[in-house]
């Protein structure tokens, strides 16, 4: 008797199984009928048209809610909007007013300049919270806020006191003017809880509601190119423009985890600065102004205009129809999609 190892056992058997398979190949050659294959005609190319976009969605009627602070309000810009609380300086060139006229809305303007993100949440002395007025027919909210809890604005005044002190004539007397404030790290952590509070608020409140966070525009000109509108040292200007760009990410981080639309006036603005001249979105703080355009450090009407052109865009790009097209024109720079962002 023969013995074979494993390995030779194995190399056995699978010789033995090609063989196998090389014989019932050839058999299957034999005996196959060979398979004619017949010409096909193809078939017929079938050409869809894409469907026709859909029809705008008109919002005429429905009620639209502003809230925020000053940027948002437009104090001292002409005329002045009569209301319950004229301290708040809402105007009827302010962007949510133009934003109602476009949209043919029926707009209630909760703004109010010096307004934090706790004036929006609960009542600000004689003044109602803001949030009061978002009722579940609301279709469209618009919210500028955060700025003066970090006294984003009123550093400005602040530095423009310190900065003619500092450059007053011979023998003339100094103002007594507030320290320019550096807003912690906690600072900024409570407006963005804030913030966070007012998005969850609005949307239990008004379910059906269009969101839009609107960004303030940036009022200082780069590092190196303060100008005579812009009287500040470059230190506090270094303050300033810290918030700034802080204040511009935390919005844009709540609008992108809360999926709302957030327009980037604070990018949309450089090079509008109260240092570009007839480009100016913005009044700065230059000597003997009067303040015939505005409150200083804050929007002219080419920057409130801009920015319901910025908002208008996004909303008309969403599908929301237009019914009163400005008279006016808009400067190109608020039409491009690089001033604003969709998130969500």
């Amino acid at each position: 008797m023969t013995f074979f190892s494993r390995a030779g056992r194995l190399e056995l058997a699978a010789l033995l199984t090609a063989a196998c398979a090389l014989s019932m190949s050839a058999a299957q050659a034999q005996t196959k009928a060979p398979v004619r294959v017949e010409p096909t005609t193809p078939e017929p190319v079938v050409t869809l048209e894409a469907p026709p976009p859909p029809e705008p969605v008109s919002l005429e009627g429905e009620r639209y809610v502003a809230m925020g602070s000053s940027f948002s309000a437009g104090p001292g810009l002409r005329p002045a909007k009569p209301g319950p609380y004229p301290r708040c300086g809402q105007s009827q060139n302010n962007y949510p007013t133009l934003l109602a006229e476009r949209f043919g809305l029926n707009l209630t303007d909760r703004t109010c300049s010096g307004a934090m993100t706790t004036n929006i949440l609960g009542p600000w002395k004689e003044i109602a919270p803001q949030i009061e007025a978002v009722t579940p027919q609301t279709r469209l909210v618009t919210i500028t806020i955060g700025g003066n809890d970090l006294n984003y604005i009123g550093n400005l005044f602040s530095a423009t006191c310190h900065f003619r002190n500092a450059n007053r004539a011979p023998g003339a007397k100094p103002r007594t003017c507030n320290a320019v404030r550096t807003p912690q790290n906690v600072d900024y952590a409570r407006v963005e809880m804030q913030m966070n509070e007012i998005i969850r608020r609005v949307r239990s409140q008004a379910p059906r509601a269009q969101i839009v966070l609107v960004q303030y525009l940036t009022p200082l000109p780069p590092a190196g190119q303060l100008c005579e509108a812009t009287p500040v040292s470059p230190e506090h200007a270094a303050i300033v423009r810290t918030i700034g760009k802080r204040l511009g990410e935390i919005t844009d981080k709540i609008a992108r985890e809360r999926g709302v639309l957030v327009v980037e006036m604070n990018i949309a603005s450089k090079g509008h600065t109260p240092c570009d001249g007839e480009n100016a979105w913005m009044i700065g703080s230059p000597a003997g102004y009067d303040g015939s355009l505005g409150l200083q450090w804050h929007l002219n009407l080419a920057g409130m205009r801009a920015t319901a052109q910025d908002i208008s865009w996004w909303l008309i790009n969403s599908g929301i129809k237009e019914i009163n097209p400005p008279a006016y024109d808009v400067a190109p720079e608020a039409q491009s999609e690089d001033s604003a962002a969709a998130i969500g």
